[in-house]
């Protein structure tokens, strides 16, 4: 199962929100490319991105990082996730 969360990169708060629950990942990228539209921004400005939650979880909880994880087990990660953005 997929999630949009709401995520400012905050380290002094663990917890986050989830905006909404997705089947698949390209359902939680289109339901992320409406929230950027309706918004009005980009997506690093929405604060907004995709996880996989290992346990049922439900529109508006807080979850922990132990809930989620940016990709699937077995999900293929693209490569230009896999390598670094530095040299």
């Amino acid at each position: 199962m997929y999630a949009l969360i709401y995520d400012e990169f905050d380290p002094a708060r663990r917890d986050v929100r989830v905006v909404s629950i997705h089947k698949s990942r390209e359902t939680a990228e289109k339901a992320l490319r409406k929230r950027q539209h309706r918004l009005g921004k980009r997506v690093w400005d929405c604060h907004t991105r995709i996880v996989w939650v290992y346990k049922p979880v439900h529109e508006g909880t807080n979850i922990t990082p132990d809930y989620f994880d940016t990709w699937a087990p077995g999900e293929e990660i693209p490569w230009s996730d896999r390598v670094p953005d530095g040299d």
